[in-house]
């Protein structure tokens, strides 16, 4: 997650962001990425796109405002500042024992999608487990990582990372990390071998059109509907039921629940779910 900013006196501001220009925001990333932002806010956002209004140049969030109906590239920077991105490796760790073992139990080819990547530290775990559990029959897993923010995802198909974000991982993993010297000390990179499983594209789980396809095992989606309202978290679990094989797991985050739709999803574990098979949809 991007650092949160403390309240701002308005006397700090360099520019005015008034209540219209927030509610505009508001709208437009409640719309296009399913993201509620509260009222208490307001000041998280100046301070987001305060950065974007200097690098444009521009003078006024007014201007900025109409800046993004037309410039395609703006747009994607202006979603990229409000997007979310707290992730760590190995993360809720309890889920990865669970997915290994039900990758254990699976025979044949195994898909995996990792809804909201970040910067890649969550499907690298699963990539991880994927090796450390089936070895050399790893490569019979395909990872589909995705993430709405496209500067997120360079980052993460990059796997570069300060080593201390590895420090705390159990020691069985750190194998898998590259040591940097020189100019890249005090880096390491993930190594090919677990490169190869992850394939990451871009993708907004609220646009109509989804470059996703086939079924999968395992899906991924952990803390992300905190963000969604009931009828948006709804809408786009509704999405994943065809796209889950029939004995597939649904990992959410630790903070969410799926209760308000225990017609369609029953809880096979802590925050893991899989399919009421009435509740499949073709």
């Amino acid at each position: 997650m991007k650092a949160h900013i403390g309240i701002l006196d308005k006397e700090e501001r360099s520019f005015e962001f008034n209540q219209r220009d927030f509610k505009t925001v508001q709208k437009l990333i409640y719309e296009h990425a399913g993201i509620r932002l509260s009222d208490a806010k307001q000041d998280m956002v100046y301070s987001r796109m305060i950065r974007r209004l200097r690098a444009t140049g521009l003078n006024s969030f007014a201007d900025y405002l109409r800046l993004i109906e037309t410039d395609k590239a703006e747009w994607e920077a202006f979603v990229n500042s409000l997007t979310t991105n707290l992730t760590s490796f190995f993360r809720e760790e309890y889920h990865f024992p669970m997915l290994a073992e039900f990758l254990k139990q699976k025979s044949g080819q195994i898909r995996i999608w990792c809804s909201a990547a970040s910067t890649g530290e969550e499907p690298y775990s699963i990539a991880m487990t994927v090796i450390d559990a089936l070895g050399a029959d790893a490569d019979r897993v395909e990872i589909v990582a995705t993430d709405i923010d496209t500067s997120v995802l360079a980052k993460a198909e990059a796997g570069v990372y300060s080593e201390d974000r590895i420090e705390r991982i159990d020691a069985k993993y750190k194998k898998y990390f590259l040591k940097g010297s020189g100019s890249r000390a005090g880096l390491v990179r993930v190594k090919p071998e677990v490169q190869r499983l992850v394939s990451f594209r871009q993708l907004n789980l609220l646009a109509l059109d989804w470059p996703v396809e086939g079924e999968f095992d395992v899906l991924f989606c952990r803390n992300v509907l905190i963000y969604f309202d009931k009828e948006t978290q709804r809408k786009v679990l509704e999405r994943f039921i065809p796209l889950m094989c029939r004995d597939g797991l649904l990992f959410i985050g630790h903070s969410e629940s799926l209760l308000h739709l225990s017609e369609l999803f029953k809880l096979r574990g802590k925050t893991v779910y899989e399919l009421r098979q009435t509740g499949k949809m073709t």
